[in-house]
């Protein structure tokens, strides 16, 4: 009988375990490739390509992206925002030094960027039910104070 008690546990225990990791899945996570052919950049012009990596961390995602601008300069930025909604430190994002990132459901986050403490972008970043598309609608001010109103998709790698 005994045997059987401790065979039922462990089988109790595995289920919770696995259980909390597949909970614990992203869905934003993964290598995502910038679809130029698809995005739309309001100011442009738009960049000549960029790959946006996403790795789950503790409460909230580590982003890097690198890329080529319009004008074939190399880009590189990187911020592990929270899923709490408080900034943290942004490095390369033109005009920006913070960051904050809200999970809205299981396929959609909202970032804020900011300089200064001032809201620059909001920037709602949607994945699609198959997983495949990553699009991100971007609205408000650029660090030229032009009026941003951006549509960036990328497709899983």
């Amino acid at each position: 009988m005994r045997p059987r008690k401790f065979a039922l546990l462990t089988v109790a225990v595995s289920v919770l375990v696995l259980g909390s990791i597949a909970h614990a899945a992203d869905n934003q996570v993964g290598t995502w490739k910038l679809n130029v052919a698809k995005s739309k950049y309001s100011p442009g012009p738009a960049p000549k390509e960029g790959t946006l990596t996403v790795e789950s961390e503790p409460n909230g995602l580590k982003i890097t992206i690198h890329g080529t601008d319009a004008e074939g300069k190399a880009v590189h930025m990187e911020f592990a925002p929270k899923y709490d909604g408080k900034d943290v430190p942004a490095t390369g994002m033109p005009g920006a030094d913070t960051i904050s990132m809200k999970k809205i459901d299981d396929n959609t986050v909202e970032t804020v960027s900011k300089k200064g403490g001032k809201p620059l972008t909001t920037t709602k970043s949607v994945v699609s039910k198959d997983g495949k598309t990553r699009t991100s609608t971007q609205k408000g001010m650029n660090a030229k104070g032009e009026k941003v109103n951006n549509t960036i998709v990328y497709d899983k790698q």
